[in-house]
């Protein structure tokens, strides 16, 4: 397509995509780009952003979320689900036969019907949005509630609105109906693979299972919707269809040092200065913590949609053998590529099950140089970029601190491997009652730290609390260990480390990728978690 005064409808415009697929779009002249997001103040943000850039170009803003008809798509879910009223009309027009009354009904058909796009480019991550409402913990309260006592019609509804598959295809069946009456020409959907490349070995988790039913419905739900943009391009009178499927972390938006937000609001910080009995730090109205009245502010990498990553979480996901990364301008190359009919090779629609989106040689060296940026301003402003937990696994934000802990305490891997558990433990307990900045920041991320004599330091906010006085299934799952029990485990660690090293034959051959960690080499959280991922999990990348 000659995309010079076409008109292009982006979803998802203010996103880390959808903001590099305009800026792509420019240099082909469209007449007009219009950006669509699920809150108002994102897309006007978005639509400033590239005022100086986008020449005769106009650009339009529009929001509201595309899933949902009309006259509830600028409401919080949480305010549709309230309403007796809303959750009707919601369910009608979900499970009710698709008719002209309920495409007309659609944002999106009225989002379409009002800008007559020539060409659209969803970047919406479709699947996370269905996959996210977490049919299971649903499924599993409507049973507890029918096992307890009568289930209400509300409960009922509430459950059946989390079930991903009715969700998907009737979006899909009014995206195609939607566009044949816009007379639109070419559609391109930027998919997922819902892993970030990685299988069901991925260490990457929102539960203690791994993999998580909750990532595997996401994986699940984005199959399916490959599957329907398979045959929404065989479908006459439809766009041509194309989807772009990254297999990788998309990364990154910007590399500073601020405040450290979690949705749009920043971390408060949170001390317990003496560590509490466990059986007390859990009871009803504990107490024992404070609010400093200070936020967190660190080094991070801003990574868009999915929030602010520290310098060794990014370390960690992008690292060799883990989801590594692609660049979201990248990915916007192959969308205009393909828009502008200039095949690229990764149109899933195309050739299903042979091409996806993987890192790439581009995103391995802006990786050197975003770690040297974050590095930087780590010692600028003398802060320690460790975790933030937004990532998704508590696990993982507990093995870099517990890392670097061990980091502070030890010169070396051999140091490490060489060291007696309660010496180590004793030593890292006295470090966290010193440190007050690093028990705080565990604290205030989420994370309780736990010390011999079960005690424990905790924040307002603890991401994996004890269930039924659990505590040891907890401290697993999400709690920095220093006891003597965690020490042995990590000694253990790195003389396993010292003799795959020692093990592995010399030579420096292209088959030689893995980056041994050598007996002298200083104690790195991100490096220890990247191997604990793969040699003790199984978490290795095998496909790329």
């Amino acid at each position: 397509m000659n995309l010079e005064g076409k008109r292009v409808l982006i979803l998802g415009g203010s996103g880390l995509v959808g903001l590099a697929v305009a800026r792509r779009l420019f240099a082909s002249r469209p007449a007009r780009i219009t950006l669509v997001g699920l809150y108002d103040e994102e897309v006007r943000r978005a639509a400033a952003a590239l005022e100086a850039e986008r020449g005769e170009t106009a650009i339009d803003t529009a929001w509201g979320d595309v899933f949902l008809p009309a006259a509830v798509a600028k409401m919080p879910r949480r305010d549709v689900l309230a309403s007796a009223e809303h959750r009707a009309l919601v369910l009608q027009d979900l499970l009710g036969e698709m008719n002209d009354a309920v495409l007309r009904r659609s944002f999106l058909f009225q989002l379409f019907d009002a800008h007559r796009p020539d060409a659209v480019v969803d970047c919406i991550n479709t699947a996370t949005a269905f996959a996210y409402q977490d049919v299971f913990q649903s499924a599993r309260r409507l049973l507890d509630a029918a096992r307890e006592g009568p289930v209400t019609r509300e409960m009922v509804e509430d459950h059946v609105l989390t079930i991903p598959t009715p969700q998907l295809i009737r979006h899909l069946q009014i995206v195609v109906e939607t566009m044949k009456r816009a007379g639109t020409s070419a559609y391109v959907k930027v998919g997922t693979s819902g892993t970030g490349g990685m299988g069901f070995n991925v260490p990457y988790t929102h539960s203690e299972e791994r993999p998580s039913r909750t990532l595997m419905t996401k994986s699940a739900v984005a199959g399916a919707h490959s599957l329907l943009l398979f045959l929404m391009g065989r479908t006459p009178g439809a766009p041509a269809t194309v989807e772009i499927k990254p297999t990788a972390a998309i990364a990154w938006r910007d590399v500073c040092f601020g405040p450290v937000k979690r949705r749009g609001v920043a971390i408060r910080m949170f001390d317990c200065v003496a560590p509490l009995p466990v059986d007390h730090a859990f009871a009803s109205g504990a107490a024992g913590w404070r609010d400093t009245g200070r936020v967190l502010e660190s080094v991070f990498a801003d990574v868009g949609e999915n929030g602010y990553f520290a310098r060794e979480e990014f370390e960690t996901v992008t690292a060799l053998g883990q989801m590594e990364f692609i660049t979201p301008q990248e990915v916007a190359d192959y969308v205009v590529l393909e828009l502008q009919g200039r095949p690229t090779g990764r149109d899933v629609v195309s050739a299903l099950d042979a091409v996806t989106a993987g890192p790439t040689y581009k995103a391995g060296l802006l990786r050197a140089t975003a770690m040297e940026r974050l590095e930087a301003l780590e010692r600028r402003h003398g802060v320690r970029s460790v975790a933030f937990e937004m990532l998704g696994p508590p696990r993982l934000t507990k093995l870099l601190y517990e890392t670097y802990v061990w980091s502070r305490l030890c010169a070396s891997v051999r140091a490490l491997a060489e060291s007696i558990p309660v010496t180590l433990s004793q030593a890292a307990t006295e470090l966290l009652a010193a440190d007050a900045g690093l028990r705080s920041t565990i604290l205030s991320v989420g994370l309780p730290v736990i010390v011999p004599g079960r005690k424990v330091y905790r924040g307002e906010e603890v991401i994996v609390p004890p269930v039924g006085g659990d505590v040891e299934r907890a401290v697993v799952r999400g709690w920095v260990d220093v006891r003597p029990e965690s020490c042995a485990i990590w000694i253990a660690r790195a003389a396993r480390m010292l003799e795959q090293a020692r093990a592995r034959a010399p030579g420096g051959g292209s088959d030689a990728e893995w980056d041994p960690i050598r007996p002298d080499d200083p104690i790195r959280p991100a490096r220890f978690a990247t191997w604990i991922f793969r040699y003790e999990d199984g978490g290795e990348r095998i496909k790329r």
